[in-house]
């Protein structure tokens, strides 16, 4: 399970570990923050890449191997990154660095499809959720405490480290969790079949889209929130780092409570529950954004209860769509994983569009992205289904061997 976790952290924090020292980086490499910024991008886009890539892979050559080849070339990659002598070479090792740790990310969701059903699975996606989404809350936090005593190319040297801990638990913790005999054979169109397995399934796409779309309203609260709440608000740099970690411990409550009820209330209606918990939050939200009513002593807890709502939607909307595609759950994690990014990318400028005087475009974002997800699961998850349906009501949990 610590190595699952550890799959599950390595990307997200990769991600934005390293924002604190932007402005270093573009005085240290002689460049312009466009071109420090790319280095983000170019990661966020090799991760979406290499999940595309790796996921189905994993379905036909099996979760062990490529996983322990991307975390070798991840572990070269971060390396690399601590020693770029430009801009130029960090923007490619930024992407190879993503590129080849998807393969945690990807590989991780899979392996747990592999090895539990049911509610142990939702359990399981609980946790690991838990941890995806703390980890790009928390990564600038912890990049701001070491910029100080190593500087940026320190932070890339502790995830170089990190990234020799997921290669060596991958090695000799994970066992081979897809048998031969359940491998996608067949090559090229194998990984087409697969594909059109899970795109073809409407009820993974509901799941996996309302997944999709209430990562947006995180993202859309990470990228904004610097902004509003010390621009706007007058948070002094303090103040918003409780404020970022108070939201931090928000998700991680929601997971966990989800964690110990999903085994009664079903992952289905606890996963409802989420998302309109997510929606009227977020409503309240952009009603007081636009209205100038809002203030300091709203927006923190609006934005605690938002994210906390995540909580309930990441572990049962994962679990729930990889159930519907079991024979092709490397590929099926991987859309959901590329999305997630591909949502990200598209999240972060949006917010800024409005300036940074004005919180309505957070607000905007947000709902817009929560009743997308309502929407998605409203309209593509109605019926029984290959394999969500069975546990959507508390059935007993099933399992072929917990994974490590």
């Amino acid at each position: 399970m610590l190595v699952l976790a550890l799959l599950s952290a390595i990307a997200p924090l990769a991600t934005d570990m390293y924002l604190p020292g932007f402005p270093t980086m573009a005085d240290e490499l002689d460049t312009d923050a466009a071109s420090i910024q790319l280095t983000l991008t170019t990661f966020m886009a090799g991760l979406a890449i290499g999940q595309l890539v790796i996921g189905p892979l994993s379905d036909r050559w099996g979760r062990r191997r490529p996983l322990l080849v991307g975390a070798a070339v991840c572990v070269v990659a971060s390396a690399l990154c601590a020693v770029a002598p430009n801009v130029g070479v960090l923007i490619g090792l930024r992407f190879l660095q993503g590129f080849s740790g998807a393969a945690g990310v990807v590989i991780g969701r899979a392996i747990v499809a592999d090895t539990v059903r049911g509610v142990a699975a939702a359990k399981i996606f609980s946790l690991l959720m838990t941890i995806a989404g703390i980890a790009p809350v928390a990564a600038p936090l912890l990049g701001g405490v070491l910029l100080g005593p190593v500087g940026w190319r320190g932070v890339f040297g502790v995830l170089t480290a990190l990234a020799v801990v997921m290669l060596a638990g991958s090695f000799f913790a994970l066992r081979e969790s897809l048998p031969v005999a359940a491998r996608q054979a067949g090559g090229f169109l194998s990984v087409a079949r697969g594909a059109r397995l899970v795109l073809g399934n409407r009820r993974y796409l509901g799941y996996a889209l309302a997944m999709i779309f209430a990562m947006g309203a995180l993202f859309g609260y990470i990228s904004a929130s610097p902004f509003v709440l010390q621009t706007i608000f007058g948070l002094s740099s303090g103040w918003f780092s409780v404020a970022f970690a108070a939201n931090a411990l928000g998700v991680t409550f929601g997971s966990l409570a989800n964690a110990r009820l999903v085994g009664r209330a079903g992952a289905r209606r606890l996963l409802v529950v989420g998302l309109v918990s997510l929606l009227v939050w977020c409503v309240v939200l952009v009603v007081l954004a636009v209205s100038g009513g809002l203030r300091v002593w709203s927006v923190l807890p609006l934005l605690f209860l938002c994210i906390t709502s995540l909580g309930f939607v990441m572990g049962n909307a994962t679990s729930l769509a990889i159930a519907e595609a079991p024979s092709a759950a490397g590929t099926a994690s991987a859309v959901i994983g590329a999305g997630q990014f591909t949502v990200a990318a598209v999240v972060s400028p949006l917010v800024g569009l409005g300036g940074s005087g004005t919180a309505v475009p957070m607000a905007v974002v947000m709902v817009v992205s929560a009743g997308l997800a309502v929407a998605a699961f409203g309209l593509l998850t109605s019926g029984r289904g290959v394999g969500g349906y069975r546990y959507a009501g508390g059935a007993p949990a099933t399992s072929s061997g917990a994974p490590s």
